[in-house]
């Protein structure tokens, strides 16, 4: 057997290419999330002296296509805010958020790795609570923001809005903007399969 021909060494190359893809994707795949998910974290909100502790259910069905990400991103660094909650509001909801007897559509949903780990940011379609004083200005704050942490051992921690706004991100994503009251902080674990 001589030297390999150039076609063999074309097609070898062509095989590691497509295998070196292949692994790339399968790390990735196993970095997300599984979906659906199920989340009952404890939610605590403080206010000087005041601590007032609940239990807050998480569902997302799957995450939200890239497609209408960009749809609402897009409306929101083109648009501004009240075109975010417009473009929003008319895409399906991936899921829901669930404080006592109050629920609301999760419309957006985005997982990112990042240098801390695995990044979950959630949207609702409306607030879900308003906490502090009832005088407060309450207009434009349309939304309840979720965004939670996972941790390599299965701990789940976060904040959560219940009436917020959002501002985009360079990443092409929404982040937290203002929100209306306290922001709660969210803890639990994942449920073992």
């Amino acid at each position: 057997m001589g030297t390999p021909s150039r076609r063999s060494r074309r097609v070898w190359f062509q095989v590691a290419s497509i295998t070196s893809l292949i692994l790339a994707w399968a790390v990735v795949a196993r970095a997300a999330g599984e979906y659906p998910l199920t989340l009952t974290l404890d939610a605590q909100a403080k206010s000087g002296d005041t601590t007032v502790t609940s239990k807050v259910t998480i569902q997302v069905d799957r995450l939200m296509e890239e497609s209408r990400r960009a749809r609402v991103t897009d409306a929101l660094e083109h648009g501004g805010y009240a075109n975010f909650v417009n473009a929003l509001r008319a895409i399906p909801a991936v899921g829901t958020i669930q404080l006592v007897k109050r629920v609301v559509d999760v419309r957006y949903a985005r997982e990112q790795q990042d240098e801390q780990g695995r990044r979950l940011v959630l949207v609702g379609d409306r607030p879900l609570f308003f906490l502090g004083d009832a005088t407060k200005a309450r207009a434009g704050y349309a939304l309840t923001i979720v965004e939670l942490r996972f941790d390599a051992q299965g701990g789940v921690t976060g904040r959560m809005a219940g009436a917020a706004r959002v501002k985009p991100t360079p990443e092409g994503g929404v982040t937290l903007d203002d929100y209306a009251e306290i922001p709660v902080q969210l803890s639990g674990r994942l449920a073992k399969p």
